[in-house]
Order: structure tokens, then sequence, then C-alpha cells
């Protein structure tokens, strides 16, 4: 579970970007804003962010501009516990933004980008401190990152390439994001970066839309063990809750009973909670753990989970029983 180090700088280190999140309150229209809530996101740095918020240490890496935009998200991140040291600031590049108008039925929640050519989008092999984001015992990874450019693309190739050299755990989330690139083309290119995953995250929508995987819940599960080497999968089925496949065996975990107040960021809340139970080698608590911190998510405002570990337990000790087939 680490490169050989007695004892790793990191428990998790990621990579990825992270951009200003700016929303209306529910009721009001973007067309009509006339301001913003402002936070921090990005689906790496938001499992990191939880993680850290529990104890764990993490560290994250990215490229940011040089001035006070970029210095804002570096401030919340580490101010949440996360080490940032690594990231390079870069002079005269943007940081992503994305706008979110919140909605109930029958209206969908609306997610506009401007990411395009952001420095995190830039980002290299060149840019990335390899000693640092590979002294952890877990290198935790998303396809939002292979998406957002060819050299993106390329960093996650050498990140896993490295990664198995150096004998350090990869744990890699499908996430797909249809904004970023079509079904097909997600499909084709996440193959072989999913096939060297040792954990791997995928929503069910994800395996069937980019993978084909069918069926109930085992056996779609079943299809995505096809494709990797990954000796867990954690996959989420919306309301439903999730579920764990090791080896053969299938785990079913029930959602929680919640109030939701928003929904982005359950899915990074989600993979959090699993990879804490992986850390503390219990891949079955980490199904339980994912499903309850997902819950605190979609219960809170902001993709980032301002939790505890007192928080977790109180709400895991309210759970129901999972199903084991």
């Amino acid at each position: 579970m680490s490169n050989g180090q007695p004892n790793p700088q990191f428990d998790v280190t990621s990579l990825g970007e992270t951009m200003l999140r700016l929303s209306v309150p529910l009721g009001i229209r973007l067309d009509d804003a006339r301001a913003f809530d402002v936070e921090v996101g990005g689906a790496e740095s938001n499992v990191c962010l939880a993680l850290a918020r529990l104890g764990r240490r993490c560290g994250w890496i990215s490229r940011l501009p040089d001035h006070t935009l970029g210095g804002a998200v570096l401030r919340v991140l580490r101010a949440d516990g996360v080490d940032v040291s690594a990231v390079k600031r870069v002079p005269n590049e943007r940081v992503g933004t994305y706008f979110i108008e919140y909605a109930t039925q029958p209206r969908a929640i609306q997610v506009i980008y401007d990411r395009a050519d952001s420095a995190a989008a830039h980002m290299s092999v060149d840019d990335v401190d390899w000693d640092y984001l590979l002294n952890t015992r877990m290198l935790h990874l998303t396809g939002i990152t292979a998406a957002l450019s060819d050299s993106c693309y390329e960093v996650l190739v050498q990140v896993i390439r490295r990664a198995r050299t150096a004998g350090v755990m990869v744990s890699f989330d499908v996430n797909y994001r249809a904004k970023l690139w079509d079904a097909a083309t997600a499909g084709a290119k996440l193959r072989p970066l999913v096939a060297k995953a040792d954990i791997l995250f995928c929503k069910s929508a994800d395996a069937t839309l980019l993978f084909g995987c069918g069926g109930e819940a085992r056996e779609l599960m079943l299809g995505l063990k096809a494709l990797t080497r990954a000796h867990a999968i954690f996959c989420t089925f919306s309301e439903r809750g999730a579920a764990l496949l090791i080896g053969e065996e299938f785990i079913a975990q029930p959602a929680l009973p919640v109030q939701i107040v928003d929904r982005i960021g359950s899915g990074d809340a989600f993979a959090a909670g699993a990879l804490d139970g992986v850390l503390d080698g219990d891949l079955r608590d980490g199904l339980r753990r994912g499903v309850a911190l997902a819950a605190i998510a979609l219960a809170q405002h902001g993709d980032r989970v301002l939790t505890s570990r007192a928080e977790l337990k109180a709400v895991m000790a309210q759970e129901r029983h999972d199903v084991a087939r």
C-alpha cells in the first residue's frame, strides 16, 4: 500500500483541477442573478479535503495562476488541512469557474462550466513533483482530469505508470462529465486507465453509458470487473445507495434518509468515505462510511464536506444494515 518507505508523508495524494464555484440561491435564475455565493470545488481536492477533515494526511497537486483567485483556492484547501505545497503557480493564466442554478422538480439543476484553457488544463508531466506525489499510501485520480486536455491525459498515464513502479495503490473514479467529452470518446480513453486501477469507483449510469455494463447491480459490477485489475470496485446507484464487489462477493448498502440541501459533491464524499475504510484495511466498512459521508454531503451546501470523525460515526450509528449476497 506504499512506495516502500516505512512512513510515507501522506495517506492520500491526488492531482487535478479545482475551480471557483458561483451559485445562486434556490429559486433565482442565473440570467437574473445579482449576487453569487462563492465556493471552491474540484473532484480530487474534494476527496482530499474530506479525508483531511477525518484526520488523514493529504496532499494535492495542480497548476494555478499566481494571482489572488489562485491564492483563494489554495487558502481554502490549506485551511481545511490539505497540503498544497507542491501546487505550481504560473503567471498570466486563469482559474476555471462553474456556475450553478439550483432547481426543484420538474426542473433540473443547471451547471455551466467556464474552464477551457485554465491553468490546470495546461498541466504537463513537467509540472508534477513526482517525489511528492508518490510519497503516499494511496494515489487518487479521476476521469475528469483525463478529459481536460491531451497533456492532462498524458499526466494521468504517467502518474499511473510511475505509481505502479513505486508500489503505490491507485484509486480511480470514472467521474464522467458529458460537458467535457462525449461518451464514446470517454469510454475509449478511460478503459486503459480503469484497467490499471487497484480501487475503482464508478456510477452505475456511467458503467452503462461508457462501458456497456448492464443488468442488475451485481451483474453490472461484474461487467466492470472484466475491465480492470482492481481488487475492489465501488459503484453508486443514486437514491438506492451503493455497492462493493470484492472478487465475487457483492455487498449492497442502502442510502441513508436525507433531506437534500445540495447534490453537488456527494459522489466525491462517497469516494472519500470508502477510501477512509480502505486505509484502515476494511473495505466493507469503507462502503458504509462512503454512504454515510455522502449523506452528510447532501445535507450541506457546497462541494466541500465539512464534517468530523465524530459526526461520521454518529451518522453511521443510525444506518440500516447492509445486504450481503
